[in-house]
């Protein structure tokens, strides 16, 4: 696989290793007409989920707004808020997600 195809592929890694949609998958690849497409899609679902669940709207999703919108992340919240500041935004769950997918990959 090429460069290019991997990038768009880690929207949808991360939102497979965060539990977004994973019953929806295999629908939502057979509507969407590239990867790029689709990774795309995968990144607004993520975007949407994540402000569904920050309920005071302030983009910080707290461990008790993740507990019933984002039960993956509400599991794997202490892990993901390395600095400990009680809270995650968007672009925590983006790096979460990119090391983890590394991580996988290295193990491969």
């Amino acid at each position: 696989m090429n460069t290019t195809a991997r990038r768009a592929l880690r929207p949808l890694a991360l939102a497979a290793l965060l539990g977004l949609g994973l019953g929806t998958l295999p629908a939502f690849a057979q509507n969407a007409g590239s990867k790029a497409d689709r990774a795309q899609q995968a990144m607004a679902q993520l975007e949407q989920r994540f402000k569904s669940a920050d309920a005071n709207g302030d983009g910080q999703l707290t461990k008790e707004e993740a507990k019933g919108k984002m039960p993956r992340v509400y599991q794997h919240f202490d892990e993901i808020d390395t600095a400990k500041k009680g809270f995650l935004t968007l672009d925590d769950l983006k790096q979460f997600g990119a090391q983890a997918m590394a991580q996988r990959k290295g193990a491969q």
